[in-house]
């Protein structure tokens, strides 16, 4: 499940459209909002991702976008939950799901209707899913829902983004798996500090229905979800319509309800840097470091700082003269030396669809000067991705800047995404 305590935050987003913006194909909300939250809350938090997608085009959209990985995942309009890395289903809400349900009777009155049916892959267990467009979706939820009241079936409709219609059991959706896993978590003793929905259509206005819940409806919604906002009586205080698109309107609603820190180190200045104090260094803090330091690395080769000795200083005094680097290809280097080569690199990647982020950030204090720290650093060019499974050793360093150098760095591939070797022209970063 991620983080094992009770999270001080638990985000629970919808993807498309809410945290995956699909019309910016530099995905700049997504890094910023991946950023903050690998540095400031993947230590003490619980991100979830709660989306009408089936496990097959969710795996699809991860291998598409630089997405972060989640505690628990919420799939197939919240009928299917899973935990962690491993995609552990949760098999009580299965149980709860089956009371009732008769998939094949709601399969029989679609066909009766001549609907059609979505790809097969979007065909679940607990959910079956139709195309009907816009101007006919209301004649066919009208005509289903008598059908289903007739036969007595455990059976709600749920329709979104102007086309996709969805046939549930009664007591699933994306606000009933939450409530679940909210009264889950409880029971458990890990009941989050504050909980922030997102959406953008109308299968996530159930999340903004659960108790005790801040929401953002992102500034780019669908009308249907405008629309119950409009009509949804009662106090709606806890719910804030963004102005932003997508991951922005997530950040901006942090503000909002003053969720801290709510500032994404890609939008903090990272080109210069002050001399460190390493008394003041936590786990926590060093998690920042290093995502701190991978962005600025990116920024060098994109061209997004100055060239010049003050900022380059800064690349290379956070590693230790005498650090090692395990390259994933099997080569040991000493990075104090190797990054100079990187000096010449300045903006080779600013016309190009080049970026660095990092995900599952994990640190570990070893003793009072060193820190452990394990994470994934991806890379992104056009199409094309790599990921190195990173190991480091830091030790803090009072009179260097951030109070932190690089002692020891060891990478292994990701399966699937094996990067370049040592002779390709694509830099890499140490």
């Amino acid at each position: 499940m991620g983080f094992s305590g009770a999270p001080r935050l638990m985000i629970v987003s919808d993807l498309d459209n809410t945290m995956v913006d699909h019309k910016d194909k530099n995905y700049t909300s997504l890094l910023r909002f991946g950023a903050l939250w690998q540095a400031d809350y993947n230590h003490d938090s619980l991100l979830v991702y709660s989306t009408g997608r089936s496990p097959a085009l969710y795996a699809e959209l991860r291998s598409e976008v630089p997405l972060i990985t989640p505690g628990i995942t919420i799939m197939s309009v919240g009928t299917e939950i899973r935990y962690g890395d491993t995609m552990a289903p949760d098999l009580g809400w299965e149980e709860e799901l089956n009371q009732g349900w008769d998939r094949d009777a709601i399969v029989e009155e679609g066909k009766k209707l001549d609907l059609k049916f979505q790809v097969e892959s979007e065909q679940r267990p607990h959910k079956v899913s139709f195309y009907v467009e816009k101007d006919k979706a209301e004649e066919v939820i009208k005509t289903l829902t008598e059908k289903f009241k007739e036969r007595q079936l455990n059976a709600k409709i749920i329709y979104s983004g102007g086309l996709d219609l969805d046939v549930l059991p009664t007591g699933a959706g994306k606000g009933q798996a939450l409530a679940y896993l909210m009264k889950k978590l409880k029971a458990e003793g890990r009941a989050p500090g504050h909980t922030l929905v997102c959406g953008d259509s109308g299968n996530d206005a159930e999340l903004f229905t659960v108790p005790d819940v801040y929401g953002v409806i992102v500034g780019n919604a669908m009308e249907e979800l405008l629309k119950w906002h409009s009509e949804h009586s009662g106090d709606k205080s806890h719910i804030y319509l963004a102005k932003e698109r997508c991951a922005a309107g997530i950040l901006e609603a942090m503000q909002h309800f003053d969720l801290q820190p709510n500032v994404s180190p890609r939008d903090q200045a990272r080109s210069i840097g002050t001399v460190g104090e390493a008394s003041q260094m936590t786990a926590s803090t060093v998690a920042h470091k290093v995502v701190d330091y991978l962005l600025l690395m990116e920024n060098w080769l994109k061209g997004g700082v100055d060239k010049s000795d003050t900022v380059f200083s800064r690349l290379k005094s956070s590693l230790a003269p005498d650090a090692s680097y395990v390259h994933a290809f099997g080569i040991i280097t000493n990075p104090y030396e190797e990054i100079d080569t990187i000096r010449e690199l300045h903006g080779v990647m600013k016309e190009k669809p080049f970026c660095m982020w990092v995900d599952r950030v994990r640190v570990e204090k070893m003793s009072d000067t060193t820190y452990l720290a394990r994470f994934d650093k991806w890379e992104k060019l056009g199409s094309r991705f790599g990921c190195a499974i990173t190991t480091a050793l830091l030790q803090t360093k009072a009179d260097t800047v951030n109070g932190l150098q690089w002692k020891l760095i060891q990478e292994t591939w990701l399966a699937g995404y094996e990067g370049s070797s040592p002779k390709s022209d694509a830099p890499k970063a140490a």
